[in-house]
C-alpha cells in the first residue's frame, strides 16, 4: 500500500435556524463569537454546525476521508493535526492504521493529551486512514472490520427541538405516527420540568415505545438517584450521562443504585477512560460517538464492553455524515449492539452534502454500499467548507 503523502484539513459550517437542542431557554444569550452556554448545564454550544475534516492521500493519488467534532474552536483542532500529527503521518503506509493510532497518541501522552481536542484529531486522521485502507483492498468498509452481524442499524429519535412540552409531544406523536418507536429527550432544554416531559411523553405514546432522557451531565449523585425515582412511572430504558464526566466513583456508585439502567459514554475518547469506568460493572449501554473515538478506538470500547456484557447504543452528533457513515459501518460488526442515536435534524443535512447511498427510515440505517466508508463530499459540501493550512 502507498505512503501518506499528503493531509488537508477543512472546516465545514452549515447554517441552522434553530440553535442544537432547541430554541434559547430563559437567561440564554448568543455571544459575539457565536457561541450560548445552556444554562442547564453551563456547556458551550455553538449556533451553527461545524466540524472539521481531513483529507489524506497517498503516494499513489488515493484520497481517504475522516471527520471528528469541531463544534468549538475548530482552528484548534485544525492546528493539531497540522502542526503535530500530519509530519508523523507523512511516509507511514494505511494498513497500520492502528498502530498509527498508538503511536501518535504517544506523541503527547505525558503532556497530559489523553482527550479533547488531541483525540478528536486522532480520530479524524483514524477513519481517513480506514477509508484508504478498505479503497485499497476494493472492499466496503465494515468488511475490514470483522464479521457483518446485521443489514440494518436500528435506531432511535433523538431530540424533540421544540419549546414546550406540548410542542415536544406533538412532534413525538408525529415520528410515532411514521412508524418510529423510540425517543430520546435533551433534558438540558426541558424547561417545563424532566419529570413532567417524560411522563407527558409516555402518557401521549403508550407503554409500546422506548423512552429515555439525556440527563447532560448536570447532578450529583443524591439529586440523580431522586431524579430516577421520580422517572419511574415513566418506564424509561435508560437514564444518560447523569453525572459530571470526571466522577468516576460517582458514576458506577450511580449504576449501582438507580432503580433506571444507566447510560454513558459519548465523552470517552479511548478504552482507556471506558475500562475504568466499566470496570465498575454497573453500566447498562455505552454510547462509543466517533467523531470522539474514530474505528479504532470505537471498536476498542466496543470489545470491552462486550466483555462486561454491556450493550452499545452509539451516539450521533452534529457533522458532516462522514464520521456517521465510519460509526454505521463499526455498528454493523460489534457485539451486543442496542440502536444508534438518530439525529434528525442533522442527519438529513449531511448526506445532501455527500455522495453516498447512507440512509435512514423506520426501520433504521441502511449502511453505505461501494469501497471504503463509501461516502465522500459532493459539491453541496464544498459550499460549506474552508481549507485550513
Amino acid at each position: 500500500m502507498s505512503q501518506v503523502t499528503q493531509v488537508e484539513t477543512f472546516i465545514l459550517t452549515v447554517p441552522r435556524t434553530t440553535p442544537y437542542l432547541g430554541p434559547l431557554g430563559p437567561g440564554e444569550r448568543v455571544n459575539a463569537r457565536g457561541y450560548l452556554v445552556r444554562k442547564g448545564n453551563g456547556t458551550l454550544y455553538p449556533t451553527v454546525d461545524r466540524s472539521v475534516l481531513v483529507r489524506v492521500t497517498t503516494a499513489d493519488g488515493a484520497v481517504g476521508w475522516g471527520e471528528t467534532y469541531g463544534i468549538c474552536a475548530p482552528r484548534a483542532t485544525c492546528e493539531i493535526i497540522n502542526d503535530l500529527l500530519a509530519p508523523e503521518l507523512i511516509g507511514r503506509e494505511p494498513e497500520d492504521v492502528e498502530q498509527i493510532w498508538d503511536d501518535l497518541y504517544g506523541l503527547m501522552r505525558v503532556r497530559g493529551c489523553g482527550s479533547g481536542f488531541h483525540t478528536d484529531a486522532l480520530a479524524a486522521l483514524d477513519i481517513a486512514l480506514w477509508d484508504l485502507r478498505a479503497r485499497a483492498a476494493g472492499q466496503p468498509l465494515w468488511a475490514l472490520l470483522g464479521e457483518r452481524r446485521r443489514d440494518t442499524i436500528a435506531g432511535y429519535v433523538s431530540g424533540l427541538p421544540a419549546a414546550t412540552v406540548a410542542e415536544k409531544v406533538a412532534m413525538a406523536r408525529a415520528f410515532a405516527a411514521q412508524g418510529h418507536d423510540a425517543f430520546k429527550v435533551h433534558a438540558v432544554v426541558s424547561h417545563d420540568g424532566i419529570v413532567e416531559e417524560m411522563q407527558a411523553l409516555r402518557s401521549e405514546l403508550g407503554d409500546a415505545v422506548h423512552l429515555m432522557v439525556d440527563l447532560h451531565w448536570k447532578f450529583d449523585h443524591a439529586q440523580a438517584l431522586a431524579l430516577a425515582e421520580q422517572l419511574l412511572p415513566a418506564q424509561l430504558t435508560f437514564i444518560e450521562a447523569p453525572l459530571k464526566p470526571e466522577d468516576v466513583a460517582g458514576l458506577i456508585a450511580l449504576g449501582g443504585d438507580s432503580p433506571i439502567p444507566m447510560a454513558a459514554g459519548e465523552e470517552w475518547p479511548t478504552d482507556h477512560v471506558a475500562r475504568l469506568r466499566l470496570a465498575g460493572g454497573t453500566l447498562a449501554y455505552v454510547q462509543p460517538e466517533m467523531g470522539h473515538t474514530g474505528i479504532t478506538q470505537f471498536l476498542r470500547i466496543a470489545r470491552l464492553a462486550a466483555a462486561h456484557g454491556v450493550q452499545v447504543a452509539p451516539h450521533a452528533t452534529i457533522g458532516g455524515g462522514i464520521f456517521m457513515a465510519a460509526s454505521l459501518h463499526a455498528s454493523a460488526v460489534i457485539e451486543g449492539l442496542w440502536r444508534h442515536e438518530w439525529q434528525h435534524s442533522i442527519f438529513s443535512r449531511s448526506v445532501e452534502m455527500l455522495d453516498t447511498d447512507m440512509a435512514y427510515q423506520r426501520e433504521g440505517y441502511t449502511l453505505p454500499s461501494g469501497h471504503g466508508l463509501g461516502a465522500q463530499p459532493n459539491a453541496r459540501f464544498w459550499e460549506h467548507a474552508e481549507f485550513v493550512p
